[in-house]
């Protein structure tokens, strides 16, 4: 039977892991659990950096950004023998169950100990909403309203000097961050790795634009389609004749207050770990998906096929283009 549960984050903070902290901690000492952080991922894991907490603990953060636990990426994690120290940490506190918050990374991590023999509950936290097992990630909402932001405000200058602008945003491989906030501020273009488009191609859009009546536009980029976005900002000026500059986001996408839904939604799969946990359900992770916090294991997550939102793919042919 379980008594003793872990908690901990991973690899990119996402707004929003706060509330699930809060909820888990908070949920799991309700079912009469003795509750543990652990500090700065699984490298405080190895490091043996946790801490047995009460409720207190997690007051007054469900507003916060960030994480309070902190966050690493260890390297060290990825060999066996640091995985091994992890789980004689873990054996050290009589933690008898870990939940970990994060993304893809976190969830490989965990999948790991787990066979090792620790039960491991993963949440998925991250903003680039690149998990298959879950409709939104905790921190995805939140980084979508603040690209939303700073593009309403890009729009102004864009259109004061009649240019084009090129927004990088985030998402690493994933392009929903592009392709949903292309959508909410109707950009000319959104250019995501699941659909792409050849350099011909963007710079005979881009002619188009600069011709038609409208004399300034918004490209909206998923990072890491070109690999230098400036650069390539400069090129479509000297190509096209349309005055062009770029705009990389960065990281200020990670940061701020998590916005009312990714709370709830934190909040959400947060009590539903410890559910689940106290059922003796084990080696899953959660994920929201058509509305329902559902649960799958590490295996089916892995397996299941990249989202693709044809559905929001229908929007922009409709009235994007």
């Amino acid at each position: 039977m379980v008594k003793r549960v872990g908690v901990l984050t991973s690899g990119g903070d996402a707004p929003g892991m706060n509330a699930a902290i809060r909820a888990i901690v908070r949920s799991g000492l309700k079912n009469g659990l003795e509750m543990f952080v652990i500090y700065e991922g699984y490298k405080g894991l190895i490091e043996g950096n946790i801490e047995k907490v009460d409720r207190n603990f997690v007051s007054d953060i469900i507003n916060r950004g960030g994480t309070i636990l902190k966050s690493a990426r260890s390297r060290e994690f990825k060999e066996e023998a640091a995985r091994l120290i992890g789980v004689e940490q873990l054996k050290n506190f009589g933690i008898d169950t870990l939940i970990v918050i994060g993304g893809d990374g976190t969830y490989m991590g965990a999948k790991k100990l787990s066979e090792l023999g620790i039960n491991c509950i993963g949440l998925p936290g991250t903003i680039d909403n690149d998990l298959s097992s879950s409709d939104y990630t905790i921190g995805f909402d939140t980084a979508l309203n603040t690209i939303c932001e700073c593009v309403d405000k890009l729009r102004d200058t864009t259109a004061s000097h009649q240019r084009c602008t090129i927004i990088e945003v985030m998402g690493n491989k994933c392009g929903d961050l592009a392709l949903f906030s292309g959508v909410a501020e109707g950009v000319e273009m959104i250019i995501t790795p699941e659909h792409p488009y050849s350099e011909n191609e963007i710079m005979d859009r881009i002619k188009a634009l600069g011709t038609g009546k409208k004399k300034h536009s918004l490209i909206i980029v998923s990072e890491k389609v070109f690999p230098n976005v400036l650069s390539f900002a400069e090129k479509v000026t000297q190509e096209t004749g349309f005055e062009t500059r770029a705009e990389v986001l960065g990281r200020l996408q990670r940061g701020g207050s998590p916005s009312a839904y990714d709370r709830v939604l934190a909040t959400r799969m947060g009590v539903y770990a410890i559910e689940i946990i106290v059922k003796g359900i084990r080696n899953v992770v959660v994920g929201v998906v058509n509305g329902d916090i559902v649960h799958f294991t590490f295996d089916e997550a892995f397996a299941l096929p990249r989202k693709t939102h044809e559905d929001i793919h229908r929007l922009i042919s409709m009235v994007n283009r």
